[in-house]
């Protein structure tokens, strides 16, 4: 029985294991070339996957793209060079990581803006709150008004 949950747990493991797209027919001869073409394809979005590199994409199109990479640097190209067509064929969008530039301003910068707007609408909504509890006359509780509350509110009353 111990057996069979090593071999269940093993093949658990090896199925979740990450599968690289990269087929046996697509890799080059070359290891200095291929480990050029690995890098590179890592860089570059899956047009069709969109969240993946075509490195680990199965689409067809990322096949296409990774042997255009790999017949690129074979006829030459150095790995700028490679990126650069590719740019200027599908533009920036191809990049897994684009770089900070007018195009991709709003790319880089929403997150943080939109940290900065909700930090604001917390504090602006707390004033609020404050000073509506304010200007209701509504006097605030003593600690052992607060205390009594907690008790009642956890169940604990004593009468």
């Amino acid at each position: 029985m111990k057996y069979l949950h090593a071999l269940a747990l093993l093949v658990a493991l090896f199925a979740t294991a990450p599968s690289l797209a990269v087929e046996p027919d697509e890799m080059l001869a070359n290891p200095v070339l291929e480990a050029r073409a690995r890098a590179i394809s890592k860089e570059l979005r899956c047009m069709v996957c969109q969240n993946e590199s075509i490195d680990e994409s199965q689409a067809p199109l990322a096949h296409d793209l990774r042997l255009l990479v790999r017949r690129r640097l074979v006829a030459g190209d150095s790995n700028q060079q490679v990126i650069d067509f590719l740019v200027s064929r599908y533009g920036e969008f191809i990049l897994l990581k684009p770089p900070l530039s007018w195009n991709t301003v709003a790319l880089w910068g929403a997150p943080p803006a939109l940290l900065l707007v909700g930090a604001i609408m917390i504090v602006v909504v707390e004033r609020r709150r404050k000073a509506i509890q304010r200007a209701s006359g509504m006097p605030q509780l003593s600690a052992a008004e607060q205390a009594r509350l907690a008790e009642i509110l956890n169940g604990e009353t004593t009468t």
